[in-house]
């Protein structure tokens, strides 16, 4: 024993404890495990049953040094020894005075330290008012503590109240409240009582609020809970917590995601991304908003196929087989589709395809889409798109706003399932744009070949390659897709049906189909070839063939309660008993049709579900001039009408009128179905031919329909969507069709029934319409045509009747 700075030095077996602090003058018993730690007690009771007591640092540490010990600990005597089962000992001590660890003398085959003892700073006889306060300070919080929690007996406080030493009770009160051994060792090495107390009294303020706000979480949980089950409480305590403390425990949720990454087939530059983000994650709060959003993000960029391809079938005949199987007809889409398919089974390697198909509704896009994709063993994917106002809808929204979410393009990805999938982008005309942004502008990257292999989606933040996507766009009209967005991609124009097309649709497709759903047999319903024709021809009339498949399933439905009401075996359905099942035709032929009227024209309009007959009607009678346009019409259609006036005004005297007509005839020009909007300039010839029929009285062939566009000088302009309106003419029952001589190409485009059925009459100027349009009566017995001649001496020409 030596003496350093008037302290005793002293060496003695040493314990290291764990999570357990030991004061001077006080009583604990404790457990005791490891081996150099019973060999500690056996040679402390085999000399003065002196120990010294230190608290280590790291809890986890099973062979402690110097640098694992705290230095302040408590120099006690063993009172009592108990061997229990496993080789533990439970053992009582009680402290005796501080001890400042110098050193380890040794670690082998127990703790041996040199220590110097330590001594409390003597304080005044009595407590200051300081001291004083400090105590009842501490008898409050300790008395509140026992309040709140049942971990500390009453005894405690007890007898806190019958000491008013100050060293006494801040060691008692931090030795038997439950305090971290942090704070513990924090006053055990304060040598002085009065500053023991002010810590004492700020780490039991804290502890008093922690306890306050468990009380409060144990207080909601109570209230929410509906019945007093043990599983529920459970489950609500652990929401109340999670929501109010903001703790967790996701090792299992952050190594899940990780596995997932390794597991999943992905590229370098986004495995490396989702990495970043699940270490982002494991330093959130389990129930901070970020961390719900880089859960969302980290999900579905795992459910995107990256890597992800069908095994294609590019082989011509299968992919043939398949679409004739399929679908009726449409031969010069079915022809464009083996293209592409024949160069994919050349050169498999070949990127990005962009086809888009128009026509009118019901005939078949989106179905010709669904057989190439099941032909090619390709997933599909439909995204419709009309309606669509926000570029976000296809670029997706930044994952950092609320309910962000990947774009159309992206969830068409996931939902295939596949990198080279089939995406159909149905009513591609139908995209809108508003102060969100322009989607069809989004489109142009999608849509174009050299660029859609780094696509961005604002969510993923990570270029996604959709060079394999086979793009099959649809729509009725190109009028309203941007140029810029068209030129991306390759028009396939699908027409109308015609009435032989829709009869061999109805037996190959529809009507078996229909069949089937209901539950029925051919031998059951027995449909004729002449009612399936009297069906088309009465009671639809429109390009595509939904209106047929409607018609067909009342069929079905009424044959179906026929056959259970009247227990029938057999329900034929013929033209003759065709309006029990549907009612009354809904179109008759025209009984004038075919007749020359006077003022009449068959004009020929384009409407997006097809081509129609679009009647003019013009009146004259005696007035002031006025010219009066009807019919719910358009600004260029009424344009159209005041620029056929004007042509005739100019051409007055070769038409055999008054030079003056056009001040005392009031003109009045009409379009049946005034509820239906017109607009277009196609109508300029047909507004030509029934003014010129009006003013000079002379008739209108009745089996003749024309379009064009006429000019004030008389020359007939091109028009568009003339494979409708052709079908139209033929549907009506025309003979002939005049359009305009720019046209002429297109006419290889159309059905070639039509060709075969129909007369076209190309025609460069009004004048040649009018020569072949109008016709005259010269007698009971003969008909004479109006036909404007070149004459070389005067100029345009001359009208002349040619009587036949």
């Amino acid at each position: 024993m030596t003496t350093k700075n008037e302290h005793e030095i002293v060496a003695m077996p040493a314990l290291a404890l764990r999570a357990i602090t030991v004061f001077p003058n006080l009583l604990l018993h404790f457990d005791v495990g490891r081996e150099i730690s019973i060999r500690a007690l056996e040679q402390a009771m085999a000399g003065s049953r002196e120990i010294f007591l230190v608290t280590q640092k790291e809890l986890a540490v099973e062979e402690p040094t110097q640098e694992h010990l705290y230095t302040v600990g408590t120099v006690a005597t063993v009172k009592q020894i108990l061997r229990l089962p496993e080789n533990n000992v439970r053992v009582m001590v009680e402290g005796k005075t501080r001890g400042r660890m110098l050193r380890l003398l040794t670690t082998e085959p127990y703790l041996t330290a040199e220590l110097e003892l330590l001594e409390e700073v003597p304080g005044a006889k009595e407590n200051t008012p300081r001291t004083e306060a400090l105590i009842r300070q501490i008898y409050s919080m300790v008395e509140r503590y026992t309040q709140l929690s049942d971990r500390v007996s009453p005894e405690v406080y007890l007898r806190l109240l019958a000491s008013d030493d100050p060293a006494y009770i801040a060691d008692y009160a931090a030795q038997n409240m439950p305090l971290r051994f942090e704070d513990k060792q924090v006053i055990l090495e304060e040598l002085r009582p009065t500053r023991r107390l002010e810590k004492l009294a700020r780490i039991l303020a804290r502890e008093v609020e922690i306890r306050q706000v468990e009380s409060e979480l144990e207080g909601k949980v109570q209230e929410q809970m509906a019945e007093n089950q043990r599983d529920y409480y459970m489950r609500e305590q652990l929401k109340v917590i999670q929501r109010e403390l903001g703790d967790r425990d996701d090792g299992d949720e952050i190594a899940e995601y990780r596995q997932r990454v390794r597991e999943a087939k992905l590229p370098d530059e986004v495995r490396e991304k989702l990495n970043k983000e699940i270490k982002h994650l494991e330093k959130q709060p389990y129930g901070s908003a970020e961390a719900s959003v880089l859960r969302g993000y980290l999900d579905t960029c795992l459910e995107l196929p990256w890597m992800v391809k069908t095994k294609e079938r590019a082989n011509v005949a299968t992919v043939s087989k398949v679409l004739e199987t399929d679908h009726y007809g449409l031969e010069k889409v079915k022809e464009r589709i083996l293209e592409f398919v024949a160069v994919k089974q050349l050169s498999p390697d070949i990127k990005g395809q962009v086809l888009c198909l128009v026509g009118p509704p019901g005939v078949g896009k989106t179905s010709i889409a669904m057989s190439v994709a099941k032909a090619m063993n390709r997933k599909l994917a439909r995204i419709s798109l009309g309606g669509v106002h926000d570029e976000a809808e296809i670029r997706g929204h930044r994952k950092t706003y609320v309910g962000a979410m990947p774009g159309r393009i992206i969830a068409g990805i996931r939902q295939a399932g596949s990198v080279n999938p089939v995406l159909v982008l149905d009513e591609l005309d139908k995209v809108g744009s508003d102060h969100r942004g322009d989607p069809s502008a989004a489109l142009l990257e999608v849509l174009d070949v050299h660029q859609n292999a780094t696509f961005r989606d604002h969510y993923l933040e990570m270029p996604f390659d959709l060079s394999d996507v086979l793009f099959i766009a649809t729509a009725n009209t190109t009028d309203t897709i941007p140029r810029p967005l068209l030129d991306r991609m390759e028009i396939i124009e699908i027409g109308s049906y015609t009435d032989e097309e829709k009869l061999q649709i109805a037996k190959r497709h529809l009507w078996p189909k229909e069949l089937k759903a209901h539950g029925l047999t051919r031998s059951q319903v027995k449909l004729t070839d002449e009612a399936l024709r009297q069906i088309i021809s009465g009671y639809t009339r429109e390009s595509g063939v939904r209106r047929l498949e409607r018609l067909l399933d009342q069929l079905c439905r009424k044959a179906a309660m026929k056959l259970v009401r009247e227990e029938v075996k057999s329900v034929p359905i013929n033209p003759g008993n065709l309006q029990e099942y549907l009612g009354v035709r809904r179109y008759a032929k025209d009984k004038t049709a075919g007749q020359p009227q006077v003022g009449v024209v068959n004009g020929l309009a384009w409407t997006s579900v097809g081509g129609e007959i679009l009647e003019v009607e013009v009146n004259v009678v005696d007035g002031t001039g006025k010219v009066e346009l009807t019919g719910n019409l358009g600004d260029v259609m009424k344009e159209s009408a005041r620029t056929a006036l004007s042509f005739i005004r100019s051409r007055a005297k070769q038409l055999g009128l008054e030079g003056s007509f056009y001040k005392d005839k009031d003109i009045h020009v009409h379009f049946p179905e005034g509820a239906v909007p017109k607009d277009g300039p196609s109508a300029g010839i047909a507004i030509t031919t029934a003014m010129v029929s009006a003013l000079t009285g002379v008739p209108v062939r009745g089996d003749v329909a024309m379009t064009g566009e006429v000019t004030l000088r008389g020359r007939v302009l091109a028009i568009g969507g003339l494979k409708e309106k052709t079908m139209a003419a033929l549907r009506n029952g025309m003979s002939t069709v005049i359009l305009p001589q720019d046209n002429v190409k297109d006419l290889e485009e159309i059905d070639p029934l039509v060709r075969e059925s129909l007369k076209f009459l190309p025609v460069t100027s009004a004048d040649q319409v009018l020569a072949y349009a109008l016709v005259g009566e010269c007698a009971a017995d003969q008909t004479c045509q109006t036909i404007i001649t070149p004459d070389p001496g005067k100029s345009p020409g001359v009208a002349v009747n040619l009587c036949q």
